[in-house]
This record gives structure tokens, C-alpha cells and sequence, in this order.
């Protein structure tokens, strides 16, 4: 292993804590959490990561000028694992939330000066909280925003652990409760392709039934919106790692497993190129097919059912104009391809002209097309939604591509994704793809390497960290 790759406790300054220790293998959201919350109960903590970077799937990267993030990331005020996470490494600030929900909704069906609409909240309890803006959303009659409230009352009584609605799909549930094919469009799927990652007759009932029932129709001020302001990898990476090295976690990067094996006597043996590290307690925080891959046998019943949980792509297009066109921080648009529209320009440091991200989940027809024919289609979409785009050169155009970026949150995937416990002990799972009741969001990676964290030291018999967020762990 390259002495550049290497942060340990030594170079943080922080004597190792004696007894027990642990070994995370991937440093995604989901590995740093639970060895931030090992080394704050007092383990000695090394985390092992595949890449020359931390944070995953949430990460950026340098082109020319601009510090790009793969994919625009956003969270919500009801994500309090997130916003815990945040806090731990000292990046709150670099990721504010909303002071009050509020989406500019653009249509380009309709006749310039009457496309935008908003989808905001009172201070008001639930639901009235969202009462005027539905009343007044122009992209929906009023038999439909009607219909749309008595909608949201049903999947209020609804249970999302409910393991029935796991079975079922949102779509159908939509329909059965009087939803038009246009009030999907304009509000169920604008909220649910973006946390989902499914349109809604491709999603989980019960997990649909979370995402509302939390973000929407739990406290007023459950769904503003937050995203950093920052690139990602100084929150991710750079913060994360400073972090982790207070903690006095051994962080290796370019460390890939190649195997977990148990010693039979309590104890594990993790193994990179060049080097067999021995620890009490090891938690797999890779994406499923790789944790598949690591299992030792006997560790889950089904190990099968891991390759059985779906993927979904995510395309990011990436757009830098000559000039300012759009004023507003995003907008969600409608009657067009163009999902989610964020203006990165000061986060990425741009010095001049503007920079736009397009966010564009569930996005299985055109994650594979060529770079030409996605220029093609979407910048007339952009001039079309932005009148200042019309006029404007652009300087560049790119894609990222994320092609397994979330499990895919089809009907009956709740019964394959797993707790953090195993069968082997002292071994333990994390991921946003395991069981925390959420989909695969950066919430979903918090929560999931918390009860990993707290699985392994309820077998050690270590007290909780106070530091540790507090959570009811999925069941």
C-alpha cells in the first residue's frame, strides 16, 4: 500500500484506544458512519476503500476548471440521519436546507407566462401545511388537486412496514384511489422518480408510502430541501476523512478485500494485496453484489437474494453556458424529458457564465445513449425551458453516468433486502440497500452503517456512543 494512501492514527495525533477491534470494508456514506460511531465507542478502526476517494456514489471530480459532482444530491429535513452526519464532520453549514419548502414547477406545455407553478408550505399544521399550494397548483385541475387530497389522506392510514404493500405497486395503488395519468406526472412521480428512483408503477407501495407519508405528511416542515453548496467531496471525502482521522480511524484507500474469512474463534481475518488484517468485528459496507461476493458461507440464509435485489441508473447531463440564464437555485419542469434542473456555477468554481446539472433518474432509456444524441435532445428542451438558454453559447456539454446508482425499489424488494446482523458473528451489513426501511438514499447509507454500528457493539457489550444518532432501527 501506497504511504500516500495512508491516514493513520498516528498521523491524527489520537493514541489507539486499546481492546477491541473492527475492520469496514468501503468507504461510502454508509462505511464511514459506522466507523466514525465504532472509534467514537472506543474501537480501533480500520476502513478499507477500493477507490482514491471517499463517499461513494456521492462524490466529485475535477474537469478543467470546474469541480464536478457526479450527481446532484439532495436530502430533506426529515432526514435526521443525514443531518447527523453532517454535524459529525463539521459540514452543516456547507449544506444548508430551505427555510420553507418551496419547488418552482415549470410546464412547458403551456403558453409562456403561465408555465411556472410552485409547490410550497405554509406554517401551518399537517396537511394544511401543503392546503394552498395544492389549491393553487395551475398544472392540475381542480377535480384533480381535489382528488389528489383525498389520495394523500389514504396513504396517510397506510403502514409502510406493512409487509402486503411491499408487494404492491404505487402505480396501481394511485390509480385504484382516482389519480389521472396527469396528476402522476405533475406531482406523485415529480416527487417520487426523484426519491424513488422508479416512476410509480415500477415502485413499492410501501416504500412510496414512507417517502410521502414522511417527507409530506408527517411535520410541516418535514420536506425542505437541502443540498451542499460545496462540491461533495469536500464534504464526503476532505470532511469525512478529517473526521475519521480525529476519530482515530486507519483509513487505507486503493485497499480492495479480496477476502473475509473467519478464524473460528471469534475473531476475522480481512484480506487486501499485500496484507491480513485481524479483527473481532467486521461490517461490509459495499453494494450488494459485492458484499455477495465477500460472504463467508452461512453468514445469511439466502445469499442468493442478494443478487435478486435490482439496480436503477441515474444520468447526470452537465451544461456550461456563456452567460447567466437561469435565476432561481433549481427547478423541476414538466411536459419534457428534463426532470431537475440545479445551477452548480458557484459550487463547481466557475469564474464565468453559468453552470447548469440535470438530474435525470429512473433514466433506463438513455443512460447508454451516445454523448451526441443526448446534446440533441435536451439542449432544445433547456432553450425551450429556459428563455435565456436561447441566446446563450454553450462551452461545454458532458455526462456522467451512474449505472447501478440505487437498488431498483420494485415490488417485493423489501423481503430481500437484509438487517445488518448476520448469522456469522461478529460480521454485520451496511448499504443503503440493506433493511432500514427507506430507499436507496444518502438517509437510507447514514441509517444503515448506524445499525451496524449498534448491532456489532450490543454483541461486544459496548455502550453506545452519546455522540450516535438516535434512531428506531428497522425491523
Amino acid at each position: 500500500m501506497s504511504e500516500g494512501s495512508r491516514h493513520t492514527q498516528a498521523q491524527a495525533g489520537t493514541p489507539a484506544p486499546a481492546g477491541r477491534s473492527a475492520v469496514v470494508v468501503g468507504g461510502g456514506l454508509a462505511g464511514v458512519t459506522a466507523a466514525l460511531a465504532l472509534a467514537d465507542a472506543g474501537l480501533r478502526v480500520t476502513l478499507l476503500e477500493g477507490r482514491p476517494r471517499l463517499g461513494g456514489l456521492a462524490f466529485s471530480f475535477r474537469r478543467g476548471e470546474l469541480t464536478v459532482d457526479n450527481g446532484q444530491h439532495v436530502y430533506l429535513r426529515c432526514c435526521s440521519a443525514y443531518r447527523w452526519f453532517l454535524d459529525r464532520i463539521d459540514g452543516a453549514a456547507l449544506a444548508p436546507l430551505q427555510n420553507r419548502l418551496d419547488v418552482p414547477v415549470v410546464d412547458v406545455a403551456k403558453p409562456e407566462g403561465r408555465r411556472l407553478g410552485r409547490l410550497r408550505r405554509d406554517r401551518l399544521p399537517v396537511p394544511l401545511h401543503l392546503g394552498r399550494s395544492l389549491a393553487a397548483y395551475p398544472h392540475l385541475s381542480l377535480a384533480e388537486r381535489a382528488a389528489v387530497g383525498r389520495a394523500a389522506l389514504a396513504l396517510k392510514a397506510l403502514d409502510p412496514a406493512d409487509p402486503a404493500l411491499d408487494a404492491q405497486d404505487f402505480g396501481g395503488w394511485l390509480t385504484a384511489h382516482g389519480q389521472s395519468a396527469r396528476a402522476v406526472e405533475a406531482l406523485w412521480d415529480l416527487v417520487g422518480v426523484a426519491t424513488l428512483n422508479a416512476v410509480a408503477g415500477d415502485a413499492s407501495l410501501g416504500l412510496a408510502a414512507m417517502v410521502f407519508k414522511t417527507g409530506l405528511l408527517s411535520d410541516p416542515g418535514a420536506a425542505d430541501i437541502g443540498w451542499a453548496h460545496v462540491p461533495l467531496g469536500e464534504l464526503h471525502d476532505r470532511l469525512a476523512r478529517k473526521a475519521l482521522d480525529s476519530a482515530g480511524v486507519r483509513t487505507e484507500l486503493r485497499s480492495r478485500v479480496t477476502s473475509v474469512l473467519s478464524n473460528g474463534n471469534g475473531t476475522w481475518s480481512v484480506q487486501v494485496p499485500g496484507e491480513t488484517l485481524h479483527a473481532d468485528t467486521v461490517v461490509l459496507a459495499v453494494p450488494q453484489r459485492e458484499t455477495h461476493d465477500l460472504l463467508p458461507p452461512g453468514a445469511l440464509d439466502a445469499p442468493e437474494r442478494l443478487l435478486d435485489i435490482g439496480t436503477a441508473p441515474i444520468l447526470n447531463l452537465h451544461v456550461v453556458y456563456d452567460r447567466k440564464v437561469l435565476a432561481r437555485p433549481f427547478f423541476a419542469a414538466l411536459g419534457t424529458p428534463v426532470q431537475w434542473v440545479f445551477d452548480r456555477t458557484d459550487a463547481s468554481g466557475l469564474g464565468a457564465g453559468q453552470y447548469l446539472a440535470l438530474s435525470q433518474s429512473a433514466a433506463q432509456d438513455d443512460i447508454d445513449a451516445p454523448v451526441a444524441a443526448l446534446r440533441e435532445r435536451y439542449l432544445p428542451e433547456l432553450e425551450r425551458l429556459i428563455p435565456g438558454a436561447r441566446d446563450a453559447v454553450v462551452r461545454d456539454f458532458f455526462v456522467t453516468r451512474e449505472r447501478t446508482a440505487t437498488f431498483a425499489p420494485t415490488p417485493g424488494v423489501g423481503r430481500l433486502r437484509p438487517g445488518a446482523r448476520t448469522k456469522a458473528p461478529g460480521l454485520y451489513l451496511a448499504g443503503a440497500w440493506t433493511a432500514t426501511g427507506w430507499p436507496a438514499t444518502m438517509e437510507s447509507a447514514v441509517r444503515s452503517g448506524v445499525s451496524a454500528a449498534d448491532a456489532a457493539l450490543s454483541a461486544l457489550g459496548r455502550p453506545r456512543p452519546s455522540r450516535l444518532f438516535a434512531f428506531e432501527e428497522a425491523a
